[in-house]
């Protein structure tokens, strides 16, 4: 087993015996075969662009099986089986389109070319493909490090784009991109510079699927506003929706209208909150319950009703809690019920519903505690006069965007110190799982601007760099010369795309942790840190200080 794509593997060198996200080594090799089938797939799909073929059911189906190797997606063998004979019959369906529709014979390469053996083990096929990409890298560390920042990047990518093509939003670049770097894996010829712009260039495209699930989640959804969410359970029958996916909580929300049911969201879902619509239309959408996704563990087996899990982060489910369960999309354990789709290309929770009227639900009313969400990039740049103001008078010194993944790992306590150290004059904008550590603090008041607004999930990372450059731009100043700084936490795929968007963007300054990736080797980062100043978190007091200098 070779895996080091998230922060919390074994010793920050890389799991190689089992995961330390819960994936076994089966299910890690089936992974890694489906990644490979995908990479034949990619030529096949770019052609059929060339000749006019339509190609969305392979770029979609691209995006959806990048997203479903992601750390905390999907554990199921069985799943990747599927994924594999569809990628396979995909590819064979375009071939022959291609080449109806061409005027001379075509080759394929022998990676266009490869059939995997059915009635022989694919984990023993997926172990054999794994050996063969890692001896590749032969001596050169620091190009196989920025292949893999490359493949992670985009496996991040993928699920920004499946996402906003639920939403109805799609860029064919974008999709095209993804196919080009997938074939860029198996090049031997490129030099290190080409392998820097290539994850540079991951950066601009995924700055565009941001942009287009952006686009997808304000325009159905409005944009969010800043929200009071109860903390507390309310007496009743009860669902609990986790992940991501705002499209699949408003179907939920359809079908448990009227029932008797609240819903709650969990995890990173709580920006849902934020959104008009939801609000307006859904009185039964009504608190959030829980904090991060690690806590599941905890959080799920309390939970008095039904649960649903959109997208990652999935932990491997406790016996006490996995009967109440469901997943959907590209998300599956073995043992949890997969929510099925209808005619109509929507999710069928009719299990769900069964389930939440079945369990006994809250007792009784809890106290009441809140928290606020909400503070996206128009809610805040409506109000950028006063925080320029503010600014100028010295009532605000500095920004922080403290945000990204949160972790298991205790030495993310760092960034709940950050945060209870900042001064008090001083704003924290936050984003992404990784607020959990703080979202509950009590930090007060500028004048009226909050210290600590809550911009959204990390899905929502386009609207705080929008943030960022309408601030420098009504500053008339380049970013960079922001009083803001970037804290970053990172531990999956997402995180690292975002990255490369900041570094596409040059963006400078960026302080990451817990811990760097084990996939950056020792050169590129050193070449990161020399052209942006790329540096790893220290003490809360050592990087304050030299932030606020």
């Amino acid at each position: 087993m070779f895996c080091e794509q998230c922060e919390q593997t074994a010793s920050g060198q890389g799991c190689h015996q089992w995961g330390a996200c819960g994936k076994s080594p089966e299910v890690n090799a089936v992974q890694d075969l489906l990644v490979y089938c995908l990479r034949g797939l990619a030529p096949v799909a770019l052609k059929a662009r060339e000749l006019d073929i339509s190609t969305q059911e392979v770029d979609v189906f691209t995006c959806e099986a990048l997203f479903a190797t992601m750390t905390n997606v999907n554990f199921h063998k069985k799943r990747f089986s599927e994924y594999i004979c569809r990628a396979i019959a995909l590819r064979e369906n375009f071939k022959s389109q291609v080449q109806q529709a061409s005027d001379y014979p075509i080759e394929w390469s022998d990676l266009s070319s490869f059939e995997p053996d059915f009635n022989q083990s694919l984990v023993e096929q997926g172990e054999n493909i794994s050996v063969k990409f890692i001896s590749q890298a032969g001596s050169n560390v620091d190009i196989f490090s920025l292949k893999l920042t490359v493949l992670y990047g985009i496996k991040g990518t993928a699920s920004y784009t499946f996402h906003a093509q639920e939403l109805g939003h799609e860029d064919d670049r974008v999709y095209a991109f993804i196919h080009e770097a997938l074939i860029a894996l198996d090049h031997q010829d490129l030099s290190l510079d080409d392998w820097v712009n290539l994850a540079l260039k991951v950066g601009e495209m995924n700055l565009r699927a941001m942009e287009l699930l952006d686009a997808g989640h304000t325009s159905i959804y409005g944009h969010p506003t800043p929200t009071t969410v109860p903390l507390n359970a309310r007496k009743g029958k009860a669902i609990l929706v986790s992940g991501h996916d705002i499209k699949q909580l408003e179907e939920l929300l359809k079908q448990t209208a009227n029932q008797g049911i609240t819903v709650y969201t969990h995890g990173e879902l709580l920006p849902a909150h934020g959104y008009p619509l939801l609000k307006q239309k859904y009185p039964h959408l009504y608190g959030h319950y829980g904090t991060a996704w690690q806590n599941q563990t905890k959080d799920f087996s309390k939970f008095p009703g039904a649960i649903v899990i959109t997208t990652n982060c999935l932990m491997p489910p406790h016996d006490n809690y996995e009967d109440k369960l469901f997943s959907l999309g590209p998300v599956g354990y073995p043992g949890i019920t997969s929510v099925s789709y209808t005619e109509g290309d929507t999710f069928e929770f009719t299990p769900v519903i069964e389930k939440a009227l079945e369990l006994p639900g809250f007792t009784a009313n809890e106290p009441p505690r809140q928290v606020k969400t909400g503070f996206a990039r128009k809610a805040v740049l409506n109000v950028a006069d006063q925080v320029i103001e503010a600014v100028k008078q010295g009532k605000i010194r500095h920004f922080f965007l403290v945000g990204g993944c949160d972790g298991a790992k205790p030495d993310r306590n760092y960034y709940t110190e950050f945060v209870e150290k900042v001064p008090e004059d001083c704003v924290v904008l936050t984003l992404a799982c990784g607020k959990f550590r703080f979202f509950d603090k009590q930090l007060g008041e500028i004048g009226s601007i909050p210290r600590l607004m809550d911009v959204g999930q990390c899905n929502d990372a386009y609207s705080a760099i929008q943030i960022a450059l309408g601030l420098a731009q009504a500053f008339e100043i380049d970013v960079n010369q922001l009083p803001l700084s970037m804290i970053l936490s990172w531990y999956e795929q997402k995180a690292v795309a975002v990255l490369l968007t900041l570094l596409y963007l040059g963006i400078k300054d960026i302080r990451l942790g817990p811990t760097l990736p084990a996939f950056i080797s020792p050169n590129v980062f050193k070449l990161l840190s020399q052209k942006y100043n790329l540096q790893p978190i220290t003490t809360p007091d050592e990087d304050l200080a030299i932030c606020l200098s």
